[in-house]
C-alpha cells in the first residue's frame, strides 16, 4: 500500500495520477508520497511507466488525471517555487551543445537566480571530475562526460528532491563509483533521492524504499527489506541479493 498522503510533513506527492498518450495508459491511478531524507528506487520492466512517473514528479509531464503537490501546495499554482526545489536528470541531457561545460553550468545557475554562481560551478566541476574539460564544447564530449555535466547541473542549485532516470548511463567505473557514493550521502543531508536503474542490485545498494511499477500501476511500495522479489517478478540477477537486502 502507498504511504498515507494526509500527513502534513513536507513532501512531494502524486495524488491519483493517470497519464494517457492516446489510448495508451502510461500511469494508472498512481498515488505516491516522497518525503525529504528518503532514498527511493523506482523499478519495473520496460514500458512500466518509470520515466513518465519521474517526469510527472518533476512536473515536466502534465497528468491527464490527478494532482501534483509539494509541501502542501499544488505545483501548478506555484510552479516556479516548487520546481526550484527539484533537480532532474532524464535520458536526454538537454545541454547546450555549442556552449562549454563551464558555460552550461553557469547558465543554469543564472537561470535559477543563484548567488555565488562561479563558486558553485567550480565546486560542481570538482565534484564530477570535470575541471580539465571545463572549457570543452559539450558537443565534443563523450556520452559519459555529457552525463556527468548533466548530473552536475542537476545538483548545482542544491535541490531538496533529486529525480534521476537511469543516472548511470554512459558512466565509466570510476564515475559510477563516485556517483553512487554521492547519492548515498544525500538522504543524510535531508535530501530526497528518487531514481530508476535497470540494474536492481545497484539500485538496492543505495535505496531504502522500493516502488515497483507494472503496466502503469504501483505493484509494491515499501521497504526493500520487506519486498518479495520473486512475487514482483524481479529478474534472477536481482534475486541473488534478496537475502542480503533482508539483513
Amino acid at each position: 500500500m502507498p504511504p498515507d498522503t494526509t500527513h502534513t510533513e513536507p513532501a512531494l506527492e502524486l495524488r491519483g495520477i493517470s497519464k494517457y498518450f492516446g489510448d495508451l495508459a502510461a500511469l494508472r491511478g498512481v498515488t505516491l508520497r516522497i518525503a525529504r531524507g528518503e532514498s527511493v528506487l523506482i523499478y519495473g520492466p520496460n514500458g512500466a511507466g518509470k520515466t513518465t512517473l519521474l517526469r510527472t514528479l518533476a512536473s515536466l509531464a502534465q497528468p491527464t488525471e490527478g494532482e501534483i503537490w509539494m509541501d502542501g501546495r499544488r505545483m501548478d499554482r506555484y510552479p516556479a517555487t516548487c520546481k526550484a526545489k527539484i533537480g532532474f536528470v532524464s535520458h536526454a541531457t538537454f545541454l547546450y551543445n555549442d556552449l562549454t561545460v563551464r558555460e552550461n553550468l553557469a547558465l543554469a545557475g543564472r537561470l535559477f537566480g543563484l548567488r555565488g554562481v562561479e563558486k558553485r560551478v567550480e565546486r560542481a566541476l570538482e565534484l564530477f571530475m570535470l575541471r580539465e574539460r571545463a572549457g570543452f564544447l559539450v558537443r565534443n564530449l563523450s556520452r559519459g562526460l555529457q552525463q556527468r555535466v548533466t548530473l552536475a547541473r542537476a545538483l548545482l542549485h542544491d535541490p531538496d528532491f533529486l529525480l534521476l532516470d537511469e543516472p548511470f548511463t554512459g558512466l565509466d567505473a570510476e564515475s559510477t563509483a563516485n556517483l553512487e557514493n554521492l547519492l548515498r550521502k544525500l538522504p543524510e543531508r535531508g535530501k530526497a533521492l528518487v531514481f530508476s536503474t535497470h540494474r536492481f542490485a545497484q539500485g538496492a545498494s543505495m535505496a531504502q524504499r522500493l516502488v515497483a511499477l507494472e503496466k502503469g500501476r504501483i505493484s509494491y511500495d515499501g521497504p526493500l527489506t520487506q519486498a518479495s522479489l520473486s512475487s514482483l517478478r524481479i529478474e534472477p540477477e536481482a534475486a541473488a541479493i534478496e537475502n542480503k537486502v533482508r539483513l
